[in-house]
């Protein structure tokens, strides 16, 4: 885990994890907006955990959404992840095309899979997707 991952990141595996990306401006409600969308898309199935790249994993927003939520944050490394989206911008930050679904297969552990790929929320300042680990 990276040392600065901030306090209570976890390291994650074998579970429903839910990647989060977004813009350093973003607030909660639009972090909350693209959850709220990947898991209706996932028929409302409850996510273990939510993951983010490293550097985005202190932001106030995602903290304060884990904690809202009261399941364990996970800061994971995204670089190199290949990913159903592609996005160059991010690609060029991040090493991976969508940070919301590469966290997700990160953190959800060797063989995850994507039962939801990326959601934006309407502001378009979050994104979300939801992986499933093998040893559910």
């Amino acid at each position: 885990m990276d040392r600065r991952a901030p306090r209570g990141a976890v390291v994650c595996g074998a579970m429903r994890v839910a990647g989060i990306g977004f813009r350093s401006a973003a607030p909660l409600a639009s972090l909350a907006e693209a959850l709220a969308l990947a898991q209706n898309q996932a028929e409302g199935l409850p996510v273990d955990a939510i993951a983010t790249a490293h550097a985005k994993a202190a932001a106030p927003a995602f903290v304060a959404l884990c904690t809202q939520l009261g399941v364990p944050l996970c800061a994971v490394d995204v670089g190199g992840v290949q990913t159903p989206t592609h996005s160059l911008r991010v690609d060029d930050m991040f090493g991976a095309g969508s940070v919301a679904e590469a966290a997700a297969l990160v953190a959800a552990g060797p063989g995850a899979r994507l039962i939801v790929g990326r959601v934006v929320s309407r502001d378009g300042m979050a994104t979300a997707a939801i992986a499933e680990g093998t040893q559910q």
